[in-house]
């Protein structure tokens, strides 16, 4: 609990106060960023591995975890074949990360909140042809601690476009009206739309973290397959995002309800939505 007031604490200064906002303006520089990218792909970052597992917990045997050379080797762990099998019925749409689900149904005004920050439709794509697109439509939000899988894959199979990427920014004055409260920065984020024979088109994006977080995706257009690797992160808290269009894909009303009471859903790559 007290860790949690104290993160609380910390994020309202960021994010609320003058001087934290300045404190902001230089930890999102991009050389920081490039500085503490370059110290976690060293060797030198290796002593941090085994201080990193056993204070998160977490199980190495269900990973491939023989011979980490960096910290990110470590963070950005491949998992072992079958632990993460797919559904068999390829009508079903499934989570393609470990996380903690949000849903929403996307209307005009509809507030995404997204590590730290909030999104209207438009303001996350910049794109007003896409924003008519899925208006109406659903929004699955999928927020990876450090603890989770970090690698990612596609949950349907298709034709996807080229990757956009966007890049995230530091506002020092409220960038959008929303009620949720003052939002000072945006996320750099990457999308792909994948067009499909079964759900419509479907748009996945991944949102990087603040400081460290880096989005690795491992291809451009082209064919893709449900279940392939689509990408990964490197350190940092991360989040997954996808768009479906209205009336394209059936998703458990138990995940909006939940969201609805304040509560976000454990899923796990794989896991069935409907």
């Amino acid at each position: 609990m007290a860790e949690q007031v104290k993160e609380s604490a910390m994020l309202r200064f960021l994010y609320r106060t003058v001087p934290g906002r300045m404190c902001l303006k230089v930890l999102t520089a991009r050389w920081i960023s490039k500085l503490c990218g370059a110290f976690l792909d060293s060797r030198l970052s290796k002593p941090l591995i085994r201080r990193f597992v056993n204070g998160n917990g977490i199980d190495l045997s269900q990973f491939e975890s023989d011979g980490f050379r960096c910290f990110n080797d470590c963070f950005s762990r491949k998992i072992k074949e079958g632990m993460r099998p797919l559904p068999e019925d390829e009508a079903v749409l499934f989570s393609p990360c470990d996380g903690l689900l949000s849903a929403y149904h996307l209307k005009k005004d509809t507030v995404l909140p997204v590590k730290q920050s909030a999104y209207t439709l438009s303001s996350l794509l910049r794109d007003e042809t896409l924003t008519e697109r899925y208006r109406d439509g659903v929004c699955l939000v999928f927020r990876l601690c450090v603890t989770h899988y970090h690698r990612y894959c596609y949950p349907v199979s298709g034709i996807k476009g080229e990757n956009t990427f966007i890049k995230g920014r530091l506002h020092t004055v409220r960038p959008i009206a929303l009620e949720a409260g003052p939002i000072f920065t945006e996320n750099c984020r990457e999308y792909t739309v994948i067009d499909t024979e079964r759900f419509g088109s479907v748009l996945q994006m991944e949102v990087g973290a603040m400081l460290v977080g880096k989005i690795l995706n491992h291809h451009g257009s082209g064919t893709v397959i449900r279940g392939d690797e689509k990408g990964m992160f490197l350190y940092g808290g991360s989040t997954i995002i996808l768009l479906l269009e209205k009336d394209k894909a059936t998703v458990n009303e138990r995940f909006f309800e939940a969201t609805a009471n304040g509560e976000e859903t454990p899923v796990v790559m794989g896991e069935t939505l409907v």
